[in-house]
């Protein structure tokens, strides 16, 4: 999208916002009070939508005076997380409860858009319920909690078993190193030179998910991190972060995965749960743990028989040295605004969104893993999704983005390296150079640590 049209969008949403909220403001009774909602909408994501208009019917039940008012927001991720911090920025338009990207919770709170959420959460029975990792979710520097999780998630590759057996592949496939997962592709195009034998998103039309479903399972699987959290500081001149680079540069230059004109594209993600995974012309990529919510009953792109067709397999370190696999995990949360005039009324909506029968309903829906420990237990949750065990168990080797208020920019720098690595423009060494340079810009040179 050319930056005029980019731009003309993201002022139409916000000139909505300033309007929906100048009509909620003017109360056609004395004492009758509204709140704001925003959150992501997507004609392929809906379960949080069907969530918040049962929270909104639920809330306005008990509370007869209050009118919720929920904005929805239709945008991908990237662009949800620019409208939304376009909407903070004046106290008429930043919303009273929104939807938040767990590593945008820090430098959000450094901004001054995220209430302190300590006090309310005391009072909350619930809490208790809230699996002790998942909290910290949304904990900011301070070490105050700003956030609470809706669900988490895992990376897996899921693989379409038929494409495997056609190349001659045994199933169950588990890779044990980066090779045999070039090896199986190569079998695979030489099967079927017209499919895609293994995608891997690149470049910064896939944004978050490049670094989420892609690079990070290679980075980590080096041995390597982006950031040292014992240090506190960036890492710089990692042999991990090229070698990364050069397992993805394999991949596109052997025509293993997509197009890199196909992988520019931010839909590309539709074609791979709607069209190529179905069509059996995929087979396999990095994805998360919710996939199977594109191909249920209800959900975007149904598929009858998904189950019996696709599998689950965990992505392979890079010579298969211990822990002999990697995971990332990652998930959304809701948080109460700074700004909002009415914080008790906020927090009390947030957790009528979150108690335990719309946090369930949630988590079938999108195919989430329960951060509730009484959700997690239930018999419907663990029958809705086939896959629940094989992705719950990648918890164990997962790993998680810095929650840092740099992280967004030191991201997007690594989207712009893979970009300038699938389509040509720079060998994986330079690549990786221009990285260690551009890190070197944003956090100062007493902020990265040369490995």
């Amino acid at each position: 999208m050319n930056r005029p049209t980019r731009f003309t969008a993201i002022f139409a949403v916000v000139a909505s916002l300033l309007a929906s909220t100048a009509c909620s403001s003017t109360p056609p009774q004395a004492g009758n009070k509204t709140l704001t909602i925003a959150y992501q909408k997507t004609d392929s994501f809906t379960a949080l939508d069907a969530v918040m208009q049962d929270a909104k019917k639920e809330f306005e039940s008990a509370n007869s005076s209050v009118t919720v008012d929920l904005q929805p927001i239709q945008a991908n991720d990237d662009d949800y997380g620019t409208k939304l911090a376009l909407a903070q920025r004046s106290p008429d338009t930043a919303p009273d409860v929104f939807y938040e990207d767990t590593f945008k919770v820090r430098s959000d709170v450094d901004a001054g858009y995220l209430l302190k959420l300590d006090p309310y959460l005391e009072k909350w029975a619930d809490w208790s319920s809230f699996d002790e990792a998942a909290k910290a979710a949304g904990r900011a520097d301070d070490g105050s909690i700003y956030a609470v999780p809706l669900g988490t998630d895992t990376r897996a590759i899921w693989y379409n078993k038929t494409v495997l057996q056609k190349a001659g592949i045994a199933v169950p496939w588990q890779p044990k190193t980066w090779e045999d997962i070039l090896t199986a592709a190569r079998a695979m195009k030489a099967a079927d030179p017209t499919l895609i034998p293994f995608s891997m998103y690149a470049g910064k039309g896939t944004g978050e998910g490049t670094v989420m479903q892609s690079f990070y399972e290679l980075l980590y699987g080096t041995g390597s991190t982006l950031y040292d959290e014992k240090e506190k500081k960036w890492v710089v001149g990692s042999l991990g972060f090229t070698d990364s680079l050069a397992f993805l540069k394999t991949l596109y230059d052997e025509k293993l995965a997509v197009t890199p004109a196909e992988a520019l594209d931010a839909n590309v993600w539709k074609k791979v749960f709607g069209e190529w995974f179905p069509q059996g012309k995929l087979g396999a990529t990095v994805e998360g743990s919710y996939s199977p919510s594109f191909w249920q009953k209800g959900g975007p792109y149904e598929w009858a028989g998904y189950e019996q067709e696709m599998a689950v397999a965990m992505f392979p370190t890079q010579k298969g040295q211990e822990p002999g696999g990697v995971s990332m995990s990652g998930g959304w949360t809701l948080a109460v605004g700074a700004k909002s005039q009415e914080p008790e009324l906020s927090f009390q909506f947030l957790t009528t969104v979150l108690n335990k029968k719309n946090a369930l309903a949630y988590d079938i829906k999108n195919s989430q893993i329960a951060v509730r420990t009484d959700v997690a237990s239930e018999s419907s949750y663990l029958a809705a999704n086939p896959f629940v065990k094989d992705v719950s168990d990648l918890v164990k080797v997962t790993h998680y983005r810095p929650a840092t208020a740099d992280y967004p920019r030191i991201s997007t720098a690594v989207q712009v390296a893979t970009e300038a690595v699938i389509t040509g423009k720079q060998s994986p060494e330079d690549a990786a150079a221009e990285y260690d340079q551009t890190v070197r810009k944003l956090v100062g040179e007493d902020k990265v640590l040369e490995k």
